[in-house]
């Protein structure tokens, strides 16, 4: 074996200890271990998962609040057509003038958040911690037209940010 090839082999043998030392430093010095725990937050404030969902994955009940007839049935059948599971279609009585209402609990609010884009960033959230399940009721307003496409949910989702935890809450993530 020549000088050179040696020479060449003791190099890459000291970058190979001197990157093995990073990666065990970095480790070992992790700040984000518990990252998405809820660490530090008081026993009776509600855990919300702020993980966002997949279309797939979110259960929403659609609600007319406007005075046009059938709403909640189009969007409903919107809303089918790109995955969600709509659970309930209905009309509520008190008319709001908003695009939307997102109504959700503690482990609702990354799916609040998904659907937040699909208005583009214009629907009311109103949170409830007293809300046990992971459904969103979306009221849907006379200040309607209609859903985003997905290239302006995508751009919305990147305006819009991660989801945050709401006042009164822990962040925790359902990462499998």
């Amino acid at each position: 074996m020549s000088f050179a090839r040696v020479r060449a082999l003791v190099v890459v043998g000291m970058l190979a200890v001197v990157a093995l030392v990073f990666v065990v430093v970095a480790l070992i010095r992790d700040t984000q271990s518990n990252a998405g725990l809820a660490e530090g937050c008081p026993e009776d404030w509600p855990r919300a998962d702020v993980t966002l969902r997949e279309r797939k994955d979110v259960k929403i009940n659609v609600m007319n609040s406007t005075e046009r007839p059938g709403v909640a049935g189009i969007v409903g059948d919107d809303f089918r057509n790109r995955d969600f599971q709509v659970k309930k279609v209905a009309n509520e009585k008190k008319q709001i003038d908003g695009v939307a209402v997102l109504r959700y609990g503690p482990k609702g609010v990354g799916s609040a958040h998904l659907l937040r884009a699909y208005f583009l960033g214009r629907a009311k959230l109103e949170y409830n911690p007293e809300r046990e399940d992971d459904v969103v009721d979306v009221v849907i307003g006379n200040g309607f037209q209609q859903l985003a496409t997905t290239t302006e949910v995508n751009q919305s989702l990147g305006d819009l940010g991660a989801p945050v935890a709401p006042p009164g809450s822990c962040p925790v993530t359902d990462e499998k």
